[in-house]
């Protein structure tokens, strides 16, 4: 069993030790995750409650108040409600669970059964309703997490809690942004170029085991693998690489693309959303699509690294400049469960995904630090672009 980390100070809430925080940091980090959820909804309630949180519907959104509420929900099913949720990952997901403080809470903010074009049409709280919700669903977490014992398996839920907010939190970034609502935020800094990283052939344990505090079920079970040796670049790809590509006509030739990819480039083209938009210089390239990730490569006379790969340089070609945090970066590899793969209670976390997602690894300059594991696998289908995504190549 994973000793929790008790004693660290505050500011260790934003730290990815936090996978094994213990109830006084996970009191306060949750909280934390709750401020900074308020902080962001308050920004689209300057451009929105005007027209009473309407937004278009499109497949890559939700509607504000809809996520809003849904992560109230998520954190009062796990919790509150869930007399199991002392046993983690042995908690049976089917078990009845205890009424929710708000009577209509499922039919509204469960994920799993509310279709995704029906959470435009719902008779929703208002906003202030819903921030009452949230209120009250943090104050039972808190105070039932003052009465768990610090250990991996009570802890499971609430440390899950708290990295979901944190998902939905970037989620709500990349709407805004989306919806063209301002918001104040730090952008990566110009790149550095630098020549690629040679990483010698290698055995690297791939993924985590089980009983080292909070792990999600992609990540595990861990395994020995083989690496042979590889080169990588040693940061993301730029906006001025990627214009070079543009200027190239790489956007009109159909030989560089997988021929689901150039469906996507003409489709783009109708809605003249094909081509990258806001590129600026030496930053790292984003809100690129996997398609496009993909046809860079080939132009290129490259590759997209797998995820092994990428996880190999994260944590041995550190030394050698291998920079990552900008942007979520897509691999080559198809997002499918580790062999011996057993889901966690939260089901729909995972394994619905499998075989239809590319991954990603890495974090973006959104994703709150206590996120941030070169572990972590993020997945995306690979039309998304709306996201931070971007990418870097290994030589073929």
């Amino acid at each position: 069993m994973a000793t929790p980390f008790t004693n660290a100070p505050n500011g260790s809430i934003d730290s990815p030790e936090m996978r094994r925080a213990g109830r006084e940091l996970l009191s306060l980090a949750l909280m934390d995750a709750r401020n900074q959820t308020l902080s962001l909804l308050a920004h689209f309630e300057k451009s929105l409650a005007a027209q009473n949180w309407v937004v278009p519907m499109r497949p890559e959104l939700n509607p504000p108040l809809w996520e809003l509420g849904h992560i109230g929900w998520f954190q009062e099913r796990w919790i509150a409600r869930n007399p199991q949720r002392h046993l983690g990952t042995r908690c049976d997901p089917l078990a009845p669970m205890l009424a929710s403080c708000q009577v209509h809470a499922d039919r509204w903010w469960d994920s799993s059964h509310v279709a995704h074009d029906s959470r435009w049409t719902l008779d929703l709280p208002n906003y202030e309703a819903i921030k009452g919700y949230l209120l009250t669903t943090l104050e039972e977490t808190l105070d039932l997490l003052t009465q768990t014992p610090d250990e991996d398996d009570a802890l499971y839920f609430y440390r899950l809690v708290l990295f979901h907010e944190d998902m939905h939190g970037e989620a709500l970034i990349y709407t805004a942004q989306n919806l063209g609502l301002q918001l104040s935020l730090p952008v990566p800094m110009p790149l550095v170029q630098r020549e690629p990283i040679r990483v010698p052939a290698t055995r690297w344990r791939l993924g985590l085991d089980a009983g080292a505090g909070f792990t999600f079920d992609n990540e595990r079970p861990a395994r020995d693998v083989a690496v042979p040796e590889f080169e990588i670049d040693a940061q993301a790809v730029s906006w001025s690489q990627i214009m070079e590509f543009v200027q190239d006509g790489g956007y009109d030739r159909p030989e560089l693309w997988h021929a689901a990819g150039w469906d996507w480039v003409v489709e783009k083209s109708k809605e003249k959303q094909s081509k990258p938009l806001h590129c600026h210089g030496q930053q790292p390239a984003m809100h690129l699509s996997w398609w496009e990730a993909d046809a860079w490569c080939r132009w290129a006379g490259r590759r997209l690294p797998s995820e092994l790969e990428w996880e190999v340089a994260a944590h041995k070609a550190a030394r050698q400049g291998f920079r990552w945090g900008d942007v979520w970066e897509w691999t080559s590899s198809a997002f499918m469960g580790y062999p011996g793969f057993v889901a966690d209670p939260y089901r729909d976390y995972s394994e619905p995904w499998f075989g239809t997602h590319q991954v990603l690894r890495g974090a973006s300059f959104a994703t709150r630090a206590r996120m941030k594991s070169p572990k972590y696998r993020n997945y995306f289908l690979p039309g998304r672009k709306d996201i931070f995504s971007g990418f870097r190549s290994c030589a073929i």
